[in-house]
């Protein structure tokens, strides 16, 4: 989901340990992983200005992230629950798709409280604090985009495990890698999964990739890999179109593609695909 070997309970487990905070919720983060999250911080805010969406960087002005600091989550809080009334919840790296329903669906988004090591700095399977605050946490400011998260958990929580694996494509296509096509074709990025990327960023923006507009059905018949740059995006005409496809009927739409099939994928196989 975020990145899918979080919410995978096949998945291998990760090297990372998330910090627990103390008694007073507080979290203490050691120089070092403040300076990561300086260097991350500061490599993709050149690039925000010129492709992320509007909604977000407003976001990001709203949460008053610090640029040279790891966020306490309690800090985010206090901007969520007054803007939109989400929070976040503190996870260890790996979690069950049970459980990341279901906090989505109470209205919280889950953080694993770790930040990836310098040898993993471009490129990370488990998604960190900087991948789920940067990325995610600015657009939970949106109303449409809080709507959307809040009631894709819901369905998630209700759906059989046969159809999670079909809602995850949603998702994907979505919250994490999802595009923004203006009526002059230029694109913006909403994804948290570009977002937190700056070598995705450029890439998405870039000539290589497909990119489609969003259509339920097709969404949920594409294949991913989530090791590899996305050669295809699904592009949504504005952030408010998140309001129209949770008025969609999406089970049904899930029905339908499981009846299609699946897309063959753009990309060489791997044994480990969803």
């Amino acid at each position: 989901m975020h990145r899918q070997v979080k919410y995978n309970n096949m998945s291998k487990e990760t090297q990372y340990v998330a910090r627990l905070p103390d008694e007073n919720g507080h979290i203490a983060y050691p120089t070092e992983e403040h300076e990561t999250w300086q260097a991350l911080y500061s490599r993709q805010l050149g690039n925000l200005a010129k492709y992320a969406c509007a909604e977000y960087q407003q976001g990001l002005i709203d949460l008053g992230l610090s640029p040279n600091r790891i966020p306490q989550l309690s800090d985010i809080d206090n901007v969520l629950l007054e803007m939109t009334g989400w929070k976040t919840a503190a996870v260890p790296a790996l979690i069950s798709f049970e459980r990341f329903f279901q906090l989505l669906a109470h209205k919280e988004f889950p953080v694993a409280t770790f930040i990836r090591s310098k040898d993993e700095f471009d490129y990370l399977r488990e998604p960190d604090i900087f991948h789920e605050v940067f990325g995610h946490c600015p657009l939970l400011t949106n109303r449409s985009f809080s709507k959307f998260s809040h009631a894709y958990g819901k369905l998630g929580l209700a759906a059989s495990k046969e159809d999670r694996v079909l809602l995850a494509r949603l998702y994907w296509f979505t919250v994490e890698f999802g595009l923004i096509q203006k009526s002059d074709m230029s694109l913006q990025i909403y994804g948290g999964g570009i977002l937190s990327s700056p070598g995705e960023t450029l890439y998405a923006m870039g000539k290589e990739p497909e990119i489609r507009p969003f259509n339920l059905v097709d969404v949920l018949r594409t294949p991913y890999r989530i090791d590899i740059m996305q050669p295809v995006y699904y592009a949504i005409n504005s952030l408010d179109y998140l309001d129209e496809i949770v008025e969609m009927d999406i089970m049904s739409a899930v029905n339908q593609a499981k009846k299609l099939g699946l897309f063959a994928p753009l990309y060489e196989p791997k044994s480990k695909v969803s």
